[in-house]
């Protein structure tokens, strides 16, 4: 059987790419192509322009993408593509600030607990010494004990 691309195969590829804002660029560029070969291309690439705005408010609804001026995908793609792009280094500038600040924490807990088992320190000058609170001094040296 012979697989023809329709623009609800486009439409399944776009639903089907998740939340990788690569793989559903490259799906927008797959439904782009179907539509461009559509005997009535203006009229799909109105409806499925819409259906993909709708789409990415739905999957997206914090992120802060244009989609005001896309009126169409065959005209507007650059447009879509460079909102995904400034999304996709959003998501990875984030994602790596949260790890730095996780690895920032753990660093500190690490040091408080090594303090903890080295030293007669009370849980205030660990805490000073860690840039931890007292609370989670205390929290680690019951960890410890146990």
């Amino acid at each position: 059987m012979i697989s023809k691309e329709t623009p609800l195969s486009g439409i399944f590829s776009v639903e089907n790419a998740g939340h990788s804002w690569e793989a559903l660029q490259q799906a927008v560029d797959r439904i782009v192509e179907i539509i461009k070969a559509d005997p009535n291309k203006d009229r799909v690439d109105k409806i499925i322009t819409r259906w993909i705005k709708r789409h990415l408010q739905r999957v997206a609804p914090k992120a802060r993408l244009d989609l005001d001026r896309l009126s169409s995908l065959m005209e507007d793609r650059d447009m879509l593509a460079e909102n995904l792009e400034n999304l996709v280094k959003k998501e990875r500038l984030e994602g790596h600030q949260e790890g730095h600040q996780e690895g920032q924490c753990e660093a500190r807990k690490e040091t408080a607990r090594n303090l903890v088992n080295r030293t007669e320190m009370n849980d205030q000058m660990i805490a000073e010494i860690a840039g931890l609170t007292v609370d989670e001094v205390s929290q680690l040296r019951s960890e410890i004990k146990h």
